[in-house]
């Protein structure tokens, strides 16, 4: 089995076990009221307020751990679990999700990076599988195409390494409020934290896979220019 393989298969296991967590998690704190009885909806509201930001709607959409931000239209979109739920999970969430807002509204470095990628990613993404497959058929041939997509590529790793800062900052900013607000107690800040924390892991273990993948693909191109 060759080194890609292992490194492959890993990465694959690893995010299934962190993906299995999260879900467990947010199960088990969609289960603890928060005393307030604030929903998602309600906290989302009063986090915006509270720094200030009242051109953004907090809106509900289908689906489950659909939430996100919207910087085009101004909108905090929560799963209906978030939007109607009194729930540790809930609030976590939201708030996680408002964080996002905060960062646009003070214009957050690493948020205007990342949102300036968002159209070569999307063009990446497009072409990107075809491109890789096609220059690993043609590389010793034309192995300009397998370059191309590498940088491809590449522009989804340096994404995905820049969405790390910009998500923790979002959560750092969501679990102050949540404790300065008085929204979380003793009792459930710790658990909102843990769900945050959980949900980090997620884009960690997206990000290093993607390095680990465009490492590969850099190395099959050296390879094959040695050898030619």
């Amino acid at each position: 089995m060759s080194m890609y393989w292992i490194i492959f298969i890993g990465f694959a296991l690893l995010s299934w076990l962190v993906s299995s967590r999260l879900k467990n998690k947010f199960e088990k704190y969609s289960k603890i009221p928060m005393p307030n009885g604030m929903t998602g909806k309600d906290i989302a509201e009063k986090m915006l307020h509270d720094n200030g930001i009242y051109d953004v709607k907090v809106i509900s959409t289908p689906g489950h751990l659909t939430d996100h931000y919207n910087p085009a239209n101004h909108t905090v979109n929560l799963s209906e679990s978030v939007y109607y739920s009194n729930s540790i999970a809930a609030a976590a969430v939201a708030a996680h999700e408002c964080g996002h807002a905060v960062q646009h509204a003070t214009a957050y470095a690493p948020l205007k990076m990342r949102s300036a990628l968002v159209p070569v990613v999307s063009f990446a993404s497009n072409i990107m599988t075809w491109v890789l497959l096609g220059g690993m058929l043609l590389i010793h041939q034309f192995p300009q195409l397998l370059l191309f997509g590498i940088i491809l590529f590449a522009s989804t790793t340096i994404f995905s390494f820049i969405t790390l800062p910009v998500e923790i900052n979002a959560s750092q900013r969501a679990l102050a409020w949540l404790n300065q607000a008085g929204i979380t107690n003793a009792y459930t800040h710790d658990k909102a934290e843990d769900a945050l924390r959980s949900a980090a892991y997620t884009y960690v273990v997206a990000a290093l896979g993607s390095l680990a993948t465009l490492l590969y693909y850099i190395m099959i191109f050296l390879g094959a220019r040695s050898r030619d």
